[in-house]
């Protein structure tokens, strides 16, 4: 293992003192725990992470990682469900103290979908959707935004997707549209869409409300899911982009490797990312 990862990897235990061990710290839990308040960017997870685990296991999960930031995804919450199921669900999340502070990603392709997602957003709570709407629902969904002041990130979803491939993809649809309407940026697709990910950041700012944060093994369509710090992307220029202009979101963490045994890998993932940015600091 190069020096300058085991450095960022022994930050990060600092982090995990006081819940269980994970095999690629080692003697590093030994570290004390360093407060999350000193982290320059909030850390959550992308409620899709958990797709193969409930609710309860999802909730588990975070707590041993720390982390309290959720984008919940319907599977965990369905978009129908009824005022005592949503009650049910966010008080489990409550007593995590775990902040559930945007819904999706929703797939909006009609407009009783967009209703829906907004619908969906009040009832949970929260002030932002992270969604897909196809391009003939752009309108109808500005509608929904200014009349419910509820924000949409678009997110991007790669070279595959034939909507939005990458953030200027995004950016180019809504830029003259309400200042509500933005994109949640997904550094993955967006790499493997070919990407620049700090000029992005730097020139889609004003628009830039959310971040799934995840690494690839190539910056091209073959590119696969890794552990963060193991791929291709500059988290060190990242980081620094970000905290250029100021950054006021989450950047939530979306684990698509080993899905049904993600813990590990997450907990790698997210301490690297911890001790980039306590380098950083």
């Amino acid at each position: 293992m190069p020096q300058s990862r085991r450095n960022f990897i022994q930050k990060s235990a600092l982090a995990f003192a006081g819940t269980t061990s994970f095999p690629f710290i080692g003697k590093a839990a030994a570290f004390h725990t360093k407060n999350k308040t000193e982290y320059s960017l909030p850390i959550g997870i992308a409620g899709y992470t958990f797709a193969k685990f409930d609710l309860d296991q999802a909730i588990a999960m975070m707590k041993r990682l720390d982390i309290r930031y959720l984008s919940i995804k319907d599977i965990h919450l369905p978009i129908n469900s009824n005022e005592d199921k949503i009650k049910e669900v966010l008080a489990k999340l409550a007593a995590a103290n775990i902040n559930p502070y945007t819904v999706g990603v929703i797939y909006m392709r009609s407009k009783q979908a967009v209703d829906d997602a907004f619908a969906y957003a009040k009832k949970v709570g929260v002030n932002m959707i992270v969604g897909v709407p196809t391009y003939d629902l752009l309108d109808y969904t500005e509608q929904k935004v200014k009349a419910t002041n509820t924000k949409i990130a678009i997110h991007n979803h790669g070279p595959e997707d034939a909507l939005y491939p990458g953030p200027a993809d995004v950016y180019n649809r809504i830029k003259n549209r309400d200042a509500r309407m933005g994109l949640c940026l997904d550094i993955g697709h967006a790499t493997r869409a070919g990407a620049n990910l700090e000029k992005a950041i730097s020139d889609y700012k004003n628009r830039l409300y959310d971040l799934h944060i995840k690494d690839v093994t190539a910056a091209s369509k073959e590119g696969k899911a890794i552990e963060i710090g193991r791929g291709v992307i500059d988290f060190k220029a990242l980081i620094k982009a970000l905290e250029k202009i100021n950054y006021k979101g989450v950047c939530s963490v979306e684990f698509e490797k080993d899905m049904t045994d993600p813990m590990a890998g997450m907990a790698e993932s997210i301490g690297f990312f911890r001790g980039m940015l306590a380098c950083n600091s």
